[in-house]
């Protein structure tokens, strides 16, 4: 098995720079699968008070960069590890994915995909996870707090004042923290989303699919629903994403797999944790996007 401590070793022992090590690995893992294979990966869990770590608009001129000329017959294999991020870069970079490569897209998840990475993923025809691996719920998100909490918070609030009119006293400070247009803002946001990920199923993972609807409505509800999640931050097994309807590979059943998208993994995890870069957008060629501290950009 390929793991953390060995790709650790192969970097101090052999002097080998963290970007020789994982473009090594990110060769021989498509030459394994025949398929184009960019990573994507953010140092959220390394460098988390560091800005620009989430899915942004600036992210397009990465994947522009390490896109162009590949051969898109080829189709492509996308390592995500994110926390998420702003929804309309989300459904630009979907867009954008699937001008170039079509249905033809899989996503490998080899740790966390959270959030707006969960909606990535449910843009593909089949997500590849292991044991470690986990997506999370796609509740968006306003002003940090869950778009859906702040529904059910008003709903509260009507309902007890509704029943006992003294409780106005207790909800009013609470009320008075929001702006006039936060409901309506949410339930846009929340449909926004939900419609998105819904459309991106439908015309991908499920398109062949005869109980296409009642298999995409049962996913959105487990994926969507705060009142089921509980917690934006919820992590979902490979078992739960199976269970709940999703496309998903079992990586443990392709040991070659398992030990090349692993390689990958740790060398992208010692690259974010041991060097200065926060983001790395990088193809299989080595053409990469990497975001540096300081907010510098290099482009290999």
């Amino acid at each position: 098995m390929t793991n953390w401590n060995k790709i650790h070793d192969e970097i101090a022992d052999k002097s080998a720079v963290h970007d020789l090590t994982r473009r090594k690995y990110l060769k021989l893992l498509s030459e394994h699968t025949k398929r184009n294979t960019i990573i994507y990966y953010s140092a959220w869990l390394q460098k988390p008070n560091t800005s620009s770590l989430t899915v942004n608009d600036e992210d397009k001129t990465g994947f522009m960069s390490v896109v162009d000329g590949l051969n898109a017959q080829k189709g492509l294999d996308l390592f995500l590890h994110t926390p998420g991020g702003d929804t309309a870069a989300t459904e630009s970079l979907v867009t954008y994915l699937r001008s170039i490569f079509g249905k033809n897209i899989r996503v490998i998840v080899p740790e966390l995909a959270m959030s707006a990475g969960t909606m990535i993923a449910c843009a593909s025809k089949e997500i590849v996870m292991g044991k470690h691996s986990s997506l999370g719920p796609i509740d968006p998100q306003y002003m940090g707090i869950p778009a859906h909490g702040i529904l059910e918070e008003f709903k509260r609030a009507a309902e007890e004042i509704q029943t006992n009119p003294a409780a106005i006293h207790v909800w009013q400070p609470i009320i008075a923290k929001y702006n006039p247009t936060l409901i309506g803002e949410c339930e846009k946001s929340i449909k926004w989303s939900e419609e998105m990920v819904s459309n991106w199923l439908k015309d991908c993972m499920f398109h062949e699919e005869e109980r296409k609807d009642e298999i995409i409505n049962n996913i959105i509800k487990e994926l969507g629903d705060h009142s089921l999640t509980k917690s934006h931050a919820r992590h979902l097994s490979i078992e739960k994403c199976k269970e709940i309807g999703l496309k998903i590979v079992d990586l443990e059943s392709d040991p070659e797999l398992r030990k090349l998208v692993l390689a990958v993994h740790h060398s992208a995890i010692h690259t974010l944790t041991a060097t200065l870069a926060n983001k790395i957008i990088e193809n299989h060629e080595g053409t990469a996007f990497i975001k540096l501290s300081g907010e510098a950009i290099r482009q290999t």
